[in-house]
C-alpha cells in the first residue's frame, strides 16, 4: 500500500540514517533490484523518481548497481550507500560509564507515517561529530530498546529518566488502539531514525545542550546515563530511576533475524 516514490526514497533515506549516525557526508548509491516478469513499468518508473528526488536532495550521485529477474510477484530493492567520514567519525563503541543519553527528535508510533516521511538527521550529524564530548552514536531504527544496548559498555546499564522520554503523540495514539502503554511503543516500535548519543558528562552538558538549540530547530533530549550494571550476568540493560527494568527480557525492539 506504499506510494512508490514514498519507498523508492526511503530505500535511500534508512541508509542515509547510518549514514548521519557516523556524522557523514553521503556521495554514491548503487541499486540492485530484483524484479517479477510481471513488474508494473510505471511502478517501477515512479519509484525511480522518488528514490531519484531523494538522491538530488541530499547530493547524492546514482551511480549503478544490478538487475535479476525474480519469481512473478516478487519485487525486491537494496541499496549500497558509500559516505564521506569527517574529521572524527563516530562508532558505536565510544560511549563510557557516566555518559550523558541524548536522543534527537520524538520516539514511537512510526507506523502511523513517519517511517516514511521522516527526514534523515545528516546536519544534525555532522554537527555532532564536530562536538568535543559526543563520544558514542547510533540511529534508532529497531526501537530505542534494542539500540541503545548497542552502545553501552559492557558491566553498564542506561538508567533512564520516564519523564523525559520524548513520546511521539503517534505513540500515544498507537497504545489507545492496541492496549499496550506509549512507553512501549516508544522504547521498541522502532523506524524513528533519530540519533541517539553519549555525551561526556565532564564536557559541560548543559552549554553543549545549549549550543545545540542555536544551532537547530530539532529537539534534543537528556534521556538518562550509562550507570554501573545491577546484575553481573546480565549487563546492558535499561532501567528507570528505581533501578527497576523498563522492559522484560523478552521485550525489545524489532530483531531481523529472530
Amino acid at each position: 500500500n506504499t506510494p512508490p516514490r514514498a519507498a523508492g526514497a526511503k530505500l535511500l533515506k534508512r541508509n542515509l540514517s547510518d549514514i548521519a549516525a557516523m556524522g557523514g557526508t553521503p556521495r554514491h548509491a548503487l541499486v540492485h533490484l530484483l524484479l517479477a516478469r510481471n513488474t508494473a513499468t510505471k511502478w517501477l518508473e515512479e519509484f525511480y523518481r522518488g528514490l531519484a528526488q531523494c538522491c538530488k536532495r541530499h547530493g547524492v550521485t546514482l551511480a549503478g548497481g544490478g538487475i535479476a529477474q525474480g519469481p512473478d510477484g516478487v519485487f525486491a530493492a537494496d541499496l549500497f550507500l558509500l559516505g564521506e567520514a569527517g574529521p572524527k567519525p563516530l562508532a558505536r563503541s565510544g560511549a563510557r560509564l557516566g555518559d550523558i543519553l541524548y536522543v534527537t527528535g520524538k520516539l514511537g508510533g512510526s507506523i502511523l507515517g513517519k517511517h516514511l516521511s521522516f527526514t534523515p538527521r545528516l546536519a544534525e550529524g555532522r554537527w555532532l561529530a564536530r562536538q568535543n564530548g559526543v563520544r558514542g552514536m547510533i540511529d534508532v531504527s529497531d526501537g530505542l530498546a534494542k539500540d541503545l544496548p548497542e552502545i553501552l559498555p559492557d558491566g553498564t546499564d542506561a538508567k533512564l529518566s520516564i519523564a523525559l522520554l520524548p513520546t511521539a503523540k503517534a505513540a500515544r495514539q498507537l497504545a489507545r488502539r492496541d492496549g499496550h502503554s506509549a512507553l512501549e511503543h516508544a522504547l521498541t516500535d522502532g523506524e524513528d531514525y533519530e540519533l541517539l548519543l553519549a555525551y561526556a558528562a565532564k564536557k559541560d552538558p548543559a552549554g553543549f545542550e545549549k549550543r545545540w538549540k542555536k544551532a537547530f530547530k530539532t529537539p534534543l533530549n537528556r534521556i538518562g546515563q550509562i550507570a554501573p550494571a545491577l546484575e553481573k550476568k546480565h549487563s546492558r540493560q535499561l532501567r528507570d530511576g528505581r533501578g527497576q527494568l523498563l522492559l522484560s527480557r523478552q521485550a525489545h525492539g524489532y530483531e531481523h533475524l529472530r
